[in-house]
Order: structure tokens, then sequence, then C-alpha cells
């Protein structure tokens, strides 16, 4: 994939994760004005995260670095990438239905394992039953990953960059309907979950077999090929529930503080905007793109490759990050505080997403720099860092909750997020210079980071000036549109005059995606 095709792949896949995030926010801002923060909230939350967190474990985990590469290496060379393909889906379906089958049993033993702070309240039991509901969802969308998987390798982004979006849009639409009809909107909401699950992967299955691909589901057999997948694929799975650990240690200990789980999933949910629109993206193109190259020997256009992806990613997602430690209130406030969240609710989700926006830049750079692994199916060394990122991560959230309380979980997941890219960045260093950003990315990274900073400044007066608008009725969304539409313009000012970027490379870029 040539850098132009990269970029055009990073808008695509950005796209339609902006519009899936966007919808997103839109779904959190229902759940927060039709529910609220409460023990309705906390058990959904608890609940929903344990699919995802499975998901991430076996699929996206797994899959993303495991399958990618090794599917990307039989379509480049013509070694039936189909019968490959059949095999993997057929295993995962198996064991995603052991799983599925198992954990509808011990929801108890899960709910406590994972809040285990809901003991003994009415949040253990809604959690558990809202469990059972929402837990296959765990098998479609992983399913649905694995058929991503290919058509990423195979450079269709469109279909799979688009799937998740019918989880919030699903989800909105039940709600919003339920609200109309004065329907019991938390259980229309659980059980839109997995119907959602089945949309998504019904889309992708249709994208896989417009891309050319026919795979046939066939009784598990643990084939040479299944072997060395699951060698190379066990370490990713590992690392990736080592993740999960952090996510879990953190609701563990938020789970003891009334109302802290809904708050810091909301803060979760607004950082993730950036972070998946561009980090994400970013990483889901390179993957594949760095695995082909590598195969074929050409060094050079790794290191380019590389080098583009990241200073474009930075370009969009640094700002952001400022932003969301400069002006965090009046986004949350504007965005969630309607309904059944107030002001103090609007507060304590705004100290949270700033924590968070301190550990965006390290978020982005470990989805940059684990491709470089991966495309050799070294999962082994990002697994060893994980597992140092997790214990850093568990010291960090579990001793600072005695001082900070409810806290120390946002602060825990940045401090571990910076741990884990120096890591990655040192640990990448023996694969020589084709991995290493080259000069053009040097050259303009600190240039981005002048850029990003001059913009704070901007929307810290603007936020000053704009104060008392920002809180009255309707006039509040105008004055949010106008904050945020003037601090964009002058990073943009800002980025031109330092040279961090030039308005060529971004309409450059606009006309390569059309073309």
């Amino acid at each position: 994939m040539k850098p132009i095709r990269l970029i055009s792949g990073i808008f695509t896949v950005g796209i339609w994760t902006l519009l899936s995030r966007v919808l997103g926010v839109i779904r959190e801002v229902m759940i927060l004005g039709l529910i609220g923060p409460g023990p309705v909230m906390d058990a959904f939350v608890a609940a929903f995260r344990l699919p995802n967190m499975f998901r991430r474990f076996f699929a996206e985990g797994a899959f993303n670095a495991a399958f990618v590469p090794m599917f990307s290496k039989r379509v480049e060379a013509a070694e039936d990438p189909e019968g490959f393909a059949s095999e993997a889906a057929s295993g995962l379906a198996f064991v995603l239905l052991c799983l599925t089958g198992l954990s509808l049993v011990f929801m108890p033993a899960l709910v406590w394992a994972t809040a285990e702070g809901f003991a003994g309240t009415e949040r253990f039991d809604l959690t558990v039953s809202f469990g059972r509901v929402v837990f296959p969802y765990v098998l479609f969308i992983s399913l649905a990953a694995l058929f991503s998987g290919m058509l990423n390798a195979a450079g269709h982004f469109a279909a799979a960059a688009a799937a998740p979006s019918l989880l919030n849009l699903f989800v909105i639409l039940a709600m919003g309907l339920a609200a109309l009809l004065g329907g019991p909107v938390a259980e229309v909401l659980i059980w839109t979950i997995p119907f959602s699950g089945i949309a998504q992967l019904a889309l992708v299955w249709w994208a896989v077999r417009q891309a050319g691909y026919r795979l046939d589901w066939r009784w598990p057999r643990l084939t040479p090929d299944m072997k060395h997948l699951a060698v190379v694929a066990l370490p990713a799975a590992l690392a990736g529930g080592v993740m999960q650990v952090n996510l879990l240690v953190g609701q563990q200990v938020a789970s003891n503080f009334e109302n802290a789980v809904g708050w810091l999933y909301a803060a979760d949910r607004l950082y993730q905007l950036p972070l998946g629109v561009v980090g994400i993206a970013a990483g889901i193109v390179l993957l594949p793109d760095l695995s082909r190259r590598l195969k074929s020997g050409d060094g050079a256009g790794a290191r380019d490759a590389l080098s583009r992806a990241s200073e474009f990613a930075f370009i969009i997602s640094l700002p952001c990050a400022v932003a969301l430690v400069v002006i965090p209130l009046p986004l949350v406030s504007v965005l969630f505080e309607r309904g059944a969240t107030g002001p103090d609710d609007s507060a304590a989700i705004a100290v949270a997403v700033a924590i968070y926006a301190l550990g965006l830049p390290a978020f982005i750079l470990q989805k940059l720099l684990q491709p470089i692994f991966f495309a050799r199916e070294d999962t082994r060394s990002p697994f060893r860092y994980a597992v140092w990122s997790m214990v850093i991560n568990a010291v960090v959230a579990i001793g600072l909750s005695f001082v900070i309380g409810w806290l120390a979980p946002a602060v825990a997941t940045s401090v571990a997020g910076w741990a884990m890219v120096a890591m990655l960045a040192l640990g990448s260093r023996r694969f020589g210079e084709t991995v290493r950003f080259d000069a053009r990315f040097r050259r303009r990274i600190w240039r981005i980071v002048l850029a990003s900073l001059a913009m704070g400044l901007v929307l810290w007066g603007l936020n000053a000036a704009l104060g008392r608008y920002l809180t009255m009725d309707y006039i509040r969304y105008p004055a949010l549109a106008a904050l945020i539409m003037l601090g964009s313009l002058s990073y943009f000012a800002f980025g031109q005059l330092l040279g961090a970027f030039t308005y060529r490379d971004v309409t450059g870029a606009l006309r390569r995606r059309r073309a």
C-alpha cells in the first residue's frame, strides 16, 4: 500500500469511526439524561463491560495481532487465504460458544470478580440480570472483528469501519422510542445490544462475500496453521487480557464509591472520541501495510508508512488532548448535563476527562508502535510490556484510592499508558532504522506540540470570555460550537505559521482520498 493509499485508508476508517464515536456520544447523552448516574447506570456499565472485555481479549487483541498479518501474507502470496480464514473463524466460534454458555451459568461469580463493591447492594442483582442479556454480544462482535480483519487486510476498510456505528444507531433509536412511549428505557437499552451485534456481524459477513471471499464453517481442528496461529495469538490474547485487567482494577476501585463507575465511564467515552477516530484508525490501516512491506523487504517504505501515519495521527489528536485538558467542564456540561445528570455530576466527569486526556497521546502512540511488533509476528514482547503496565496500573490505582478516592483509576490509566509507550519504544529499537520515525516526522512533531499548546491558550481565553453563555439554556450549544470552531481555526493558523503542517498537506490528502 503506497503512502497515498495509506492516508486514504486512515481517512476512510477515521471518518466512519468519527461517525460511530459521534453517535456514541449521542448514546451517552441519552443514557445520562434518561437514566443518569446511579445504581442502574453503574449496573449497565459493569454488565456491558463484560462482553467488551472478552471481545478485546479473544478477538481484537489476538486476531488483530496474529490473524491479520498471517492472513495478509497469504493474500499476498495467494496461499489459500479463504481456507485459513475458515479454519480460524470456526475455531473462534467454538471457543466463544463455550465461553458464552459458561458465563451465563456463572454470571454472579463473574460480576463479583469484576465489581466486588456492588455486593450486598441492588447494583449486584441488576448487573447479574443485565449481564445475562448482553453477554451473547461477545459471540457476534468477535466474529465480526475477525471478518473486519479480513477486509482490512484486503484493503477494504469502509464496511469494517462502519459496522460499530450500528450499535450506537440501534441504541439511540430504541431508547428514543422507549422514552417517547413511556417504556422501560433501561431494559430496552440492554436488549438492544445483542441484536445490534447480529446486525454488525451480518454487515461485515456480506462485505466479505462482496470482496470475493467464500468461507465455510468446519468442525474445529488443530491443524499446523491453527497451531501456529495459536502460538502467535496466545501472547497477544494474554496482552489483551492484561489491558482488561487494568480496566477491571479501575472498576473494582470505583465500585466502592457511589456513582463513580458511571462518572468514569462517561469520561472514558468522551476521550475515546479522538482516540478512536485517529489512533485506532491509524493502527488498523498500518498493521496490514507494514506486514506486506516487511514481507516484500521494503524497509524504506515501512519507515515512511510508519512516519506518515504517526504524523497524521498527531496532527489531529494532540490538539484534541489539549482541548480536553483546558476546557473539560464546558464540553461535559453542554453534552451531558440534562435530565438525570446534574452540575455535580458534570464537575466530577470533567475532572476525570482532563486526567484521561493527559494519557491520550500515550494511548495513540501505543496503537502506532504495537504494529511494529505484530507485523513481525512478535506478540510476546508487547505481552511482557503489558504485564509491567498492569502492575503499574494496579499499584497506582489501589495506592492512590486511599488518597484521592475514585479518581485514582483515571490517574493510573494515564500513568500506565505512558509506561507502556516507553517500553514499546525502547523494545522496538532492536528492529533497526526501518521502524524509526524519519527526519520529517522529527522535524514536525515539536511544531505540532507548540501549535497545540498555543491553541490551548486561545481556548483558555475564549472560555473565560464565553463562560456565562456556556451555562445558559439553548445559548450554550452555539457558544460551545463557537468555542470549538475558533479554537480549531487558531490551531490550523498556528500550525501553518510554525510549519507543523501545510494547507497543501490537508487538501492533498483529501483529494487523494476522493480519487
